[in-house]
């Protein structure tokens, strides 16, 4: 089977995103489906979540200036079926040495064409800056999905019409043709508030199609477990956390046909 490449982005922080590409890559994993876990965030939050120490000179700023394959970065995780392309600092240089570039949109995209060509892994998921800069635009123009993850807060529906717009403008100008939004993840949701149900419901009136069923809830444990660079299945097994995140590996696995 072909190789899916997913995005997870939103030009704006704390939102879940980090937590979300580290857990759902995680539930894949469990589900035995072969996967890669892209860190392009300088500040390497998913790798330490993950449990891999920062190591310079193993992520993917050596391959976007041609030195070396995105292949050679690969590293092992503690979980079975999932391996890790780590960040480092040093990715904060390539937000504007990329531009500098020529086809600098493409160099995520050209770098991955290998790795993808391998079908070593079924899925690989990018977790991007918080930002939408030239290493998230790197992504977006390499992803065949793009998941944004969305907190259940009014003023994030803004954020989510922007990155929206940018999707479009990458396929008319034929970056990426082919890109597609794969869905958006409600995060933080807090059911005892009428705020994060109004917002649940805003996002499936306006794309009922694309709003995954599970909601992530809005629990101290999805906070705290990155600290001991465990994921939430290894640091809450039975929580609410865990269970979300199961289901929506579920969701994800039925709608992508990853199995």
């Amino acid at each position: 089977m072909a190789t899916t490449v997913f995005t997870i982005a939103n030009q704006k922080g704390g939102v879940g995103k980090t937590t979300t590409a580290v857990n759902l890559a995680a539930a894949l994993a469990e589900q035995k489906i072969h996967t890669l876990l892209i860190d392009l965030d300088p500040q390497a939050n998913a790798t330490s979540a993950i449990g891999v120490e920062k190591t310079e000179g193993r992520s993917l700023y050596g391959p976007l200036h041609g030195d070396g394959s995105a292949i050679d970065m690969i590293t092992p995780t503690s979980i079975e079926h999932l391996a890790l392309i780590p960040a480092e600092e040093d990715l904060a240089a390539a937000e504007i040495e990329l531009s500098q570039m020529e086809n600098y949109l493409m160099k995520l995209r050209a770098i991955l064409a290998p790795l993808r060509a391998t079908n070593g892994y079924r899925a690989i998921i990018i977790d991007c800056p918080p930002a939408l800069g030239m290493l998230s635009m790197n992504s977006l123009a390499a992803a065949d999905h793009l998941l944004i993850t969305l907190q259940c807060e009014y003023m994030a529906l803004e954020g989510l019409g922007q990155i929206l717009r940018n999707v479009e403008r990458l396929k008319t100008a034929d970056v990426n043709a082919d890109l597609e939004l794969g869905g958006v993840i409600m995060t933080m949701f807090d059911g005892r508030t009428n705020l994060s149900r109004q917002i649940v419901e805003e996002v499936k009136e306006h794309l009922p199609e694309k709003i995954f069923s599970t909601l992530i809830p809005r629990t101290v444990r999805l906070s705290e477990a990155p600290s001991f660079g465990k994921t939430i299945f290894d640091y809450d097994p039975t929580g609410v956390g865990s269970t979300a995140y199961r289901d929506l590996g579920q969701e994800v696995i039925q709608r992508f046909a990853l199995k």
